[in-house]
């Protein structure tokens, strides 16, 4: 299958491209500022905020399928804007599309949140997250939306970097203890990407881990793994800091687990062992 990663050379986006090019995949992806350095790997320069770029990606590319993992943050321009750009796209050139969104798409006052659940952001990110699932569902109907929670991994996640420079004294800040997510690993994200955007199975899939915890816990988690103090780690209330306030948010993942042969490890067993 010829597919095109948008964003391949963010964290994610080069774990899907590394796992697609093992698997004998023909492989295209497009970068923003500098390109990566996997082999067999077709790159263009594109940004989602070009109006009619991601149109001439598509046609030298030529790709059966493509995935969105990008991360514009809370950027709307790039989040939602160029999502929904990139899904027309898509349409236009009848290729497969398979989206990754965020948990950030709610608010987090049902706590538990099946894939028939619908959107009510409170956040800047987390609405324009939502507006581009919308976008994404109306132009490609096919199109399978990939939610997830905080990506951790290898060590090259912002979580992890955080973790490390409050261990070291020389970031300041606090990891909260009320903001309550579902961690998965950046392998298990990837290599479920790939098996759905091969599968054809369209709709929403929830792609998290099986742990419920707050940051600063996963922070302690990652501190023990590569031997640093825990200790060190300050802890603090989102409630007190960060609009707007605590939150949990908890991706229920039974019916995508059912749907995908990739096992979804919680972050106690995944940060439970070196070279996590």
């Amino acid at each position: 299958m010829r597919v095109l990663v948008v964003g391949g050379s963010g964290f994610l986006g080069y774990e899907v491209l590394r796992r697609a090019v093992a698997a004998g995949w023909d492989v295209a992806a497009t970068y923003r500022t500098r390109p990566g350095d996997l082999p067999s790997v077709t790159w263009y320069r594109a940004d989602l905020r070009d109006t009619g770029r991601m149109g001439e990606v598509l046609v030298r590319a030529r790709p059966a399928a493509v995935i969105n993992a990008s991360s514009g943050h809370a950027d709307w321009a790039v989040t939602a804007d160029g999502a929904a750009r990139l899904a027309l796209e898509a349409a236009s050139a009848d290729c497969r599309l398979v989206h990754v969104s965020s948990d950030a798409v709610f608010s987090g006052a049902d706590v538990h949140y099946p894939e028939e659940a619908l959107p009510d952001p409170v956040s800047p990110y987390g609405a324009a997250k939502a507006a581009a699932e919308t976008a994404v569902r109306v132009a490609v109907p096919g199109a399978a939306v990939v939610r997830t929670s905080l990506i951790v991994g290898h060590g090259r996640s912002a979580h992890e970097k955080a973790v490390h420079a409050l261990a070291a004294g020389t970031r300041t800040g606090v990891l909260f203890t009320d903001d309550i997510r579902c961690p998965v690993h950046v392998d298990d994200l990837a290599s479920a990407l790939l098996e759905i955007t091969e599968s054809g199975g369209s709709g929403v899939f929830h792609v998290a881990g099986p742990d419920a915890m707050n940051r600063h816990e996963l922070g302690v988690l990652i501190a023990r793994r590569d031997g640093l103090d825990p200790t060190r780690l300050p802890a603090g209330l989102r409630s007190d800091v960060a609009p707007p306030g605590d939150l949990d948010i908890r991706l229920v993942i039974d019916a995508t687990q059912a749907r995908i042969r990739t096992r979804l490890r919680g972050a106690r067993e995944f940060l439970g062992s070196v070279g996590s």
